[in-house]
Parts: C-alpha cells; sequence; structure tokens
C-alpha cells in the first residue's frame, strides 16, 4: 500500500509542496498517452480518502472511478493532466512523447510544486523543477498513485468517447492495446487516424508488400 514516507523525507528540506506524477498509455496501439501531476493536501486528507487511492493498476475500474470523484469532491487534491496526440508520439517517439505529456501535467497545475516525485527510473527533462524518480512510485507514494488515477481514468475515458466514433477495435475495453480483438480489427478494418504509426503491428500494416521474386510460392 502507499504512503506518505518519500514525501516526508523531503518536508525536511524545505518542500513545502509535493507533487506526484505518473502516466497512462505508453503501450497501447491506439491513442493519446496521458500524464497528470497530483498534490495531496496531507494536512487534510484523512483515512477515508486515503484508503481510495492506490496504484491505478490495481484497481479495477468502478473503483478507480471511486477514488477519481472521491478526490475531486474533496478538494484537497489539486491535479494537472496533459497529453502527447498520437500525431506527436509518431513524431518523437513513445519516450519522448510521454514526456512532453508530463510536462504540460505540472503546467496544468494552478501552482506549480516544490519537488516532484516521478514514476520509474528517469526524471524527464525540463520539468521546471527538483524531482525525484521513484521505480514503482505508484505503489509507494500517495501522490504518486493518486497521479495514476488521474491519468488513467482521463485516458480510459478519451479512449470510451473514441470507441464511439470507431467502433469495432473494442477500444471501450481494451483501450488501445493490442489485444487480439483489437489485432483482429486493425487487420479487418485497417487502422485509424488514432492509431500509432510507429508502433510495429501498425507500420507493417501500412508498409507495401514487396513483390514477389520470380519462381517464388
Amino acid at each position: 500500500m502507499p504512503s506518505f514516507r518519500h514525501e516526508q523525507l523531503h518536508d525536511s528540506q524545505g518542500a513545502l509542496r509535493i507533487a506526484g506524477l505518473d502516466e497512462a498509455g505508453r503501450g497501447p496501439l491506439a491513442g493519446p498517452v496521458v500524464a497528470a501531476a497530483a498534490v495531496i493536501d496531507r494536512g487534510a486528507a484523512g483515512r477515508k480518502l486515503l484508503k481510495l487511492i492506490d496504484d491505478s493498476k490495481k484497481l479495477e475500474h468502478e473503483d478507480r472511478e471511486a477514488a477519481y470523484a472521491a478526490m475531486v469532491a474533496s478538494g484537497l487534491v489539486t491535479f494537472g493532466v496533459g497529453e502527447a496526440t498520437v500525431a506527436e508520439i509518431d513524431r518523437l517517439n513513445i519516450l519522448q512523447a510521454t514526456y512532453l505529456a508530463m510536462r504540460r501535467a505540472l503546467q496544468a497545475l494552478a501552482l506549480q510544486p516544490d519537488i516532484v516525485l516521478v514514476d520509474g527510473n528517469r526524471v524527464p527533462p525540463q520539468l521546471g523543477c527538483r524531482a525525484e524518480p521513484i521505480v514503482g512510485g505508484d505503489a509507494l507514494s500517495y501522490s504518486i498513485a493518486a497521479a495514476s488515477i488521474f491519468a488513467k481514468v482521463t485516458r480510459d475515458r478519451a479512449m470510451a468517447r473514441l470507441a464511439e466514433a470507431h467502433p469495432g477495435y473494442g477500444w471501450e475495453t481494451n483501450r488501445g492495446y493490442g489485444t487480439e480483438e483489437h489485432l483482429v480489427a486493425l487487420r479487418s478494418l485497417g487502422p485509424t487516424v488514432h492509431h500509432r504509426r510507429s508502433f510495429a503491428p501498425v507500420r507493417l500494416l501500412l508498409e507495401p508488400t514487396l513483390p514477389k521474386v520470380a519462381g517464388e510460392a
């Protein structure tokens, strides 16, 4: 379960405002990558709210939605969301596009943090503040776990809207990941404008078939 241990380590260093930062959607074949930054009022957030907050990957869909709603309703969690589009993913690569989404998420916060705790083993460049990477941070830090929920719920909702406009790919459930259902639809229906051309399963469909060599079966 998450705790505020990592946040408390920075309290003695004068970090008054600590944000968690996480992303959702690095692996899918379709849709944007979304990042979120979250700042929890640690002095006011009670156990009833905190027990809802966990690594988004460990929560069922309904529990993520409930945690999202509770954090917003409480007024005790400030958050910002940023995304990088499919075009930006294809142009920059997924890692750099993820960093871009993270910078945008931080910029969307009403007040910038003194330090940001980032899920993962790298600090994105040009964040504009001090940062500490924490491997598996969404399972260790309440701030990062909260960010993971905001990012995941925001992206899932976006993919559900795209699923209505582009039926057949199963995005309402697979969220753009390369499930068998999605791959079958991709081969039969072809790629949409929301598919990532730089990802191999999509790129291979778009590449022209090489002509057969004479005598080849």
